[in-house]
């Protein structure tokens, strides 16, 4: 039996809707928390983790992801959501082999545990295969991560898949399920990613999310981006279909209209904000505060890091001051200033952590600290210049921490990252291979359009 105890921290806690600090240990027994308490005595067996001057929190919990997409950092910092479906979807995914996708799947879960990220949804659309499936999960489970896999659509033709596509969800998902992801008790666990009513005709849509209830999986899609929106009216035509419910989870809603969010509402299904990404590539406006007034349980995720860093500290910043930006604008149009802020960083903390564990189905096991809940932790390091000195350890966390202020980070109870640096003993020859794999890929794609 491993025994952890984390000492002497100021631990994050969510009681009544918001977020407290308080002084307290953390007693772990193999993978779970046993006790939260003050001056724990400690076991004969335990380790000995001296939180002193640091903030421990939940895990982070990236609710929307592509992982796959991890080594071309940077190639998409400069596009439209137009553009980048053309150039990473339509030119780079067809030529991904198995080994590609294992190391662009390692790499991307390496890079989310360093930044304090715990669970992540890795919403897997270069399925050009059964092997590729295969080299996603096995490097989830590598890295040791807790992930949802979603099983999506193969990255072969952006053109048939992800333009009005008549192409139903490949079948193989019942291979995925009942072979590779049977149970829902593992750290890695199946989900489904479909395109919905904006990519694939309301025939397939209705196909692959009576798929995904067969399977008994979450099915997420991606909904409201930009002007697909209102051209294709997704949320109205899932409703009038009957399809809506709560195993559904929508990445973006940026474009959805006060309808829109009553629905989803009323059918508790699920947010996922990317707010970098969203700004950038023309998907309007973050949804934050518009999920939260109409009280939809909502996370927040990175998106793609070929267009923006792969921290959730980034998010939660971007996502609280663009809500904040819109707040104000709303009251400037009238001729009005703001009196007083309608959303905090508590707020943002929430859905980072609990939120985006509710979003995922997850908050029974991870997303609070609590007794009988998994030991998914991490450990901000407060004592440097840039933290220090803190009159609130939750803006420490929403507006100043970055990845290189995360300690230590514990998964299931296994420490992962400890005094700062990953406990993975390969990182340079994994980051050599994704150099190897993006420059073979775009020697490919350069080649082809030549």
């Amino acid at each position: 039996m491993k025994t952890i105890l984390i000492q002497h921290g100021t631990v994050l806690t969510f009681e009544n809707g918001t977020v407290q600090p308080v002084s307290a240990d953390l007693l772990i027994r193999n993978d779970r928390i046993t006790q939260i308490g003050n001056k724990i005595h400690p076991p004969g067996d335990a380790e000995i983790i001296d939180a002193n001057g640091m903030i421990v929190m939940p895990g982070l919990v990236d609710t929307h992801r592509h992982l796959w997409e991890t080594a071309f950092k940077g190639i998409a910092a400069n596009q439209t959501l137009m553009e980048y479906l053309n150039v990473v979807l339509g030119g780079i995914a067809p030529h991904f082999e198995p080994g590609d996708v294992y190391t662009g799947n390692l790499l991307g879960a390496l890079e989310a545990i360093n930044a304090g990220i715990t669970t992540v949804f890795d919403w897997s659309h270069i399925m050009n295969s059964m092997e590729h499936a295969e080299a996603a999960i096995q490097a989830l489970r590598d890295s040791g991560i807790r992930a949802k896999f979603g099983y999506g659509t193969p990255g072969t033709s952006v053109w048939e898949w992800f333009y009005e596509s008549q192409l139903k969800h490949p079948l193989e998902a019942k291979i995925v399920r009942k072979k590779l992801l049977p149970s829902d008790d593992e750290l890695v666990t199946m989900a489904l990613a479909i395109r919905g009513p904006e990519y694939s005709t309301m025939e397939v849509t209705r196909h692959d999310i009576l798929l995904g209830r067969k399977l008994d999986l979450q099915i997420s899609m991606h909904i409201g981006g930009g002007t697909f929106g209102p051209k294709y009216n997704g949320v109205q035509k899932l409703y009038e279909a009957d399809l809506l419910g709560a195993d559904l989870n929508f990445a973006h809603a940026n474009t959805l209209t006060e309808n829109d969010f009553n629905l989803l509402s009323g059918h508790n299904c699920t947010v996922s904000v990317t707010p970098e990404v969203e700004l950038q590539m023309g998907l309007g406006l973050p949804a934050t505060g518009k999920a939260i007034r109409n009280g939809i349980t909502c996370g927040l995720g990175v998106d793609v890091v070929t267009a923006t860093s792969g921290n959730m500290f980034d998010q939660m910043k971007t996502a609280l001051q663009a809500e904040r930006a819109i707040q104000n604008e709303i009251l400037y149009q009238k001729g009005e200033m703001p009196e007083k802020l309608t959303i905090t960083d508590s707020d943002i903390l929430k859905m980072a952590t609990s939120g985006g564990a509710e979003t995922l189905g997850l908050l029974h096991k991870t997303g609070t600290l609590e007794t009988g809940k998994q030991a998914d932790i991490i450990l901000i390091d407060t004592r440097n210049i840039s933290l220090s000195p803190s009159a609130n350890p939750v803006s420490s966390v929403v507006l100043y921490a970055k990845e290189n202020h995360v300690d230590t980070v514990l998964v299931a109870g296994k420490i992962l990252k400890k005094h700062g640096k990953l406990i993975y003993p390969d990182l340079q020859d994994l980051l050599e291979k994704a150099r190897e794999s993006a420059s073979r890929i775009l020697n490919k794609k350069l080649v082809e359009t030549v």
